[in-house]
């Protein structure tokens, strides 16, 4: 849905989209940028980006970032939401009280085992109660908090731990024997999940049952490490007068999925962070301070798992209904007692939550806030999210050196579906050619972006840093795109991604969109498989929903595609490699297609 006149621009808020909640500064403008528009259209009256005329009502051109560290911000959240609920884990609640204080004992438990300032510290836990206090526990000591997935392999740890050089790891008890191996030998504290249960949960876990058990297994193998969680947060509280952190200081280390290379670890302070989840709070202006429920479906140690829980959720009170896995029934099951207002997920995730919900006669009109990522978001999908949901469904863009989110459609009737939006306030873009000069509309170029949530740089890599951003700022993000006239921005396909085959650019994502339109096809998968001669082959891993005629099928794709860009090969698959939050993986297909799998 698209509105086809141009609205006209609205009124600047006194606050950043956030009238209702104290501590945000009411003058507009950062110490980062003066809101010139820099390559990006002619300003509005105000002096901002054209684009910022679409946004949606009440949404600020800029916003302030307050100087102060997230520690203060979880602090004062803690303080001032004091006995609502924090957060929600198969039905057991810790308050933001609780939380607060839980925090301070991890971070006095942490000190006494040696964390100082700049350290780093492992993370691999799940969506669990105890990840959001080691997050804040770490941050308060002024260490450096480094994000890992808890189902990681122990040739992945022992390559990011010999890069960041933890010492010492908050990690799923069943994780331990893996760190147990990474030549580093970090200390570990071993959370075991079940301690988090509802008492009433944890005593059913352990009937004689050979599915709970199995069950049970899963959620904790009773490794006890160096120390248990339990220990952890007996300690008592970090004295007030601990050095505290500043808002410049790093705060943690994200590491890239590392589909096209060896992983490189984002750096982002603390300012990086907090203004991301600040340009989040004015994207969705309305939501309430401490009366939405969000429902924690994405990994927080997933860039965009993190802002929308472990910062946007803190900032805005929210209460978090934590999954420690996407899990749609189980999210289905929880809406009966807690629905959400907030559901950020993927498009998988809307689709079967969606279906879910109308076979099972659950409401969904409570829902407001709905920002899909990770992957293009189909319009059939939204058509479906919102004629049982009572709010937006819009696509939001971003990577994890912008902490992640750099770009969304407004939540508005100038939103544009099928597009990744516009940008964010305080936030610039560029799209430019292979020069560096910029493109005009409908013009393909690389898509450039400046704000106050871009990275500091890789951790330990300053070619990789150099190679990533231009001399005066501007972090190329690899994607190629498209503007509309009115500015938004469509993926055309990933820079490092085009396949060339015969001296001619081929994009995968315009072969997959071919592909899945025949009916025996599902889903697609396109990469570049390299030749002795040293150009590519198109090759097309698909899942199939009929009858995989090769040779029909190339035939059709010819006459929807230009021949060097029809697949050489089609592969069928049972199904697609994904990351934890469903994103295709094409470096693994390749790899899978290479060797003959």
């Amino acid at each position: 849905m698209t509105s086809d006149a141009a609205p006209a621009p609205h009124p600047a808020p006194d606050h950043a989209g956030t009238p209702d909640r104290p501590g945000t500064p009411d003058r507009p403008g950062t110490a980062d940028h003066d809101g010139a528009p820099d390559h990006d259209g002619a300003p509005d009256h105000d002096g901002a980006p054209d684009w910022t005329r679409f946004y949606g009502a009440g949404v600020p051109a800029r916003i302030e970032v307050p100087d102060e560290s997230l520690t203060d911000m979880c602090e004062r959240s803690c303080a001032e939401a004091g006995d609502r609920v924090a957060t929600e884990f198969f039905g057991a609640t810790m308050t933001y009280a609780e939380m607060g204080e839980r925090i301070s004992r991890a971070a006095e438990g942490l000190r006494r085992m040696g964390v100082r300032p700049g350290d780093r510290v492992a993370i691999l836990l799940p969506n669990c109660p105890q990840h959001l206090i080691a997050f804040y526990a770490v941050l308060r000591l002024g260490g450096i908090v480094c994000e890992h997935n808890p189902l990681s392999t122990e040739r992945e740890l022992e390559e990011v731990f010999a890069d960041h050089g933890a010492r010492i790891a908050i990690a799923l008890d069943t994780v331990v024997p893996k760190l147990r191996a990474v030549p580093s030998a970090p200390k570990v504290v071993a959370v075991n999940l079940l301690e988090a249960f509802p008492l009433v949960k944890r005593l059913a876990l352990r009937l004689p049952v050979p599915k709970l058990a199995a069950q049970r297994k899963q959620l904790s193998s009773g490794e006890a490490g160096d120390m248990t969680w339990k220990q952890l947060v007996s300690h008592p509280e970090l004295p007030a007068s601990h050095p505290r952190p500043t808002i410049e200081d790093l705060g943690a280390i994200q590491y890239t999925s590392g589909t096209t290379g060896v992983p490189k670890g984002v750096m982002l302070s603390h300012r990086n962070m907090y203004a991301n989840a600040l340009q989040g709070v004015a994207w969705m202006h309305g939501a309430r301070t401490g009366e939405e429920t969000s429902y924690a479906m994405l990994p927080m140690f997933h860039a965009f798992g993190m802002v929308l829980y472990v910062t946007f959720g803190v900032y805005k009170q929210v209460r978090q209904v934590l999954f420690p896995r996407p899990d749609v029934d189980m999210a289905l099951t929880a809406m009966k007692k807690s629905p959400p207002t907030i559901y950020c997920a993927v498009p998988p995730l809307y689709e079967r939550t969606a279906q879910g919900a109308k076979e099972k006669g659950i409401s969904l009109k409570g829902v407001k806030w709905c920002i899909s990522g990770a992957m293009t978001l189909p319009d059939e999908v939204v058509e479906l999210w919102e004629s049982v949901s009572g709010g937006r469904l819009v696509e939001g863009y971003g990577l994890t050196e912008c902490a992640p989110i750099a770009m969304g459609n407004p939540f508005s009737d100038t939103r544009k579906t099928g597009t990744i939006g516009i940008p964010f306030p305080s936030t610039l873009r560029r799209v430019v050619d292979e020069d560096g000069e910029d493109v005009g509309p409908g013009e393909s170029g690389e898509l450039l972006v400046k704000g106050p949530q871009v990275f500091q740089g890789y951790w330990n890599n300053p070619e990789a840093t150099a190679e990533a951003m231009t001399e005066d700022g501007w972090l190329r993000t690899g994607d190629l795109v498209t503007l509309d006239e009115d500015g938004f921005a469509t993926i055309v396909d990933r820079k490092k991604e085009i396949i060339i085959t015969g001296g001619f650019n081929v994009s995968p994502s315009e072969v997959e969109r071919v592909l899945r339109d025949h009916p025996a096809i599902e889903e697609a998968a396109v990469v570049g498989i390299r030749q002795e001669r040293g150009d590519e082959k198109v090759v097309a891993a698909v899942i199939a929903s009929g009858e995989i005629d090769e040779a029909e099928v190339r035939a059709w794709a010819k006459e929807r595609l230009s021949a060097y860009k029809v697949p050489r090969r089609i592969v069928v698959v049972e199904d697609l490699p994904r990351s934890l939050i469903g994103k295709v993986l094409r470096g693994e297909v390749r790899e899978q297609l290479t060797a003959g799998k």
